[in-house]
């Protein structure tokens, strides 16, 4: 199975400090792969190498066949990759249709998209909780509902892979438990997945190779079923869910 994204030897960081220290890691295509690992170990910092907001300091990064590693994060947009950051991800002003429009606006290859009411409704059968709230303004939605919207935004882009930062992060477990099952649904559509996720088990889960990063190094890259049923290396590594490790949405 050919890699939808390539990682080798990956060094970056900020001001001159490397935080990542030689990563190699590869998501087949149509494959979805979970970064987990205690905080400060530098998962965000990977994800926004991989998105263009971090320069890398050493290393290459491809996307397919493509290098990108020197290529800002609209290239690597045109290229195909969406990335979905964990806060400041939708238009709060704007209603979800306007989130959505703009997504669309926005792809990569303008004369061959669907057009925008089609591709809306296809976006929405992945997506039926916002369905009754396309003409309410994102921002007083509850934060399961703004966080379907940035991902079903970035959806409209129709991406070769979609990156997610921390997608449950500041969920209720019921609101992070709707948004996984989203996350399913588009798993089934064979798109190409790479994430960072506090809850490990919901984000394994969603997964079928799991990476562990600690201090900046990949730790262990397995199954992600092999790594959620590993209960050492989650004492050891992994900020497992407790009770009350999530607070409500706002």
């Amino acid at each position: 199975m050919s890699a939808a994204l390539t990682v080798r030897g990956l060094k970056a960081g900020y001001g001159g400090k490397p935080i990542l220290h030689g990563i190699d890691l590869e998501v087949p295509a149509g494959s979805a792969l979970t970064i987990v690992g205690p905080n400060g170990s530098g998962k965000s910092t990977l994800l926004k190498a991989v998105v263009g907001l971090v320069p890398a300091q050493a290393g290459e990064i491809r996307l397919g066949e493509t290098p990108i590693t020197h290529r800002d994060a609209p290239a690597r947009s045109r290229l195909g990759l969406a990335y979905v950051p964990q806060e400041a991800n939708i238009f709060r002003n704007m209603s979800v249709h306007e989130n959505l429009r703009l997504g669309w606006e926005f792809h990569p290859a303008p004369q061959s998209r669907a057009p925008l009411a089609r591709k809306i409704d296809e976006i929405l059968e992945l997506f039926p909780e916002i369905r009754p709230h396309l003409k309410t303004p994102a921002g007083v939605l509850s934060g399961g509902q703004r966080q379907m919207v940035a991902v079903a935004s970035a959806m409209m882009l129709e991406p070769d892979l979609l990156v997610l930062d921390e997608p449950s992060a500041g969920l209720s477990p019921r609101n992070a438990g709707l948004l996984f099952g989203i996350i399913g649904r588009i798993r089934r559509t064979g798109l190409t997945l790479l994430m960072i996720e506090q809850n490990v088990q919901l984000g394994l889960a969603a997964a079928d190779q799991g990476l562990v990063l600690v201090m900046g190094r990949v730790r262990r890259t397995a199954p992600a079923a092999e790594l959620a049923a590993d209960d050492t290396l989650a004492e050891l590594f992994l900020s497992l869910d407790r009770p009350g490790a999530h607070t409500p949405d706002p």
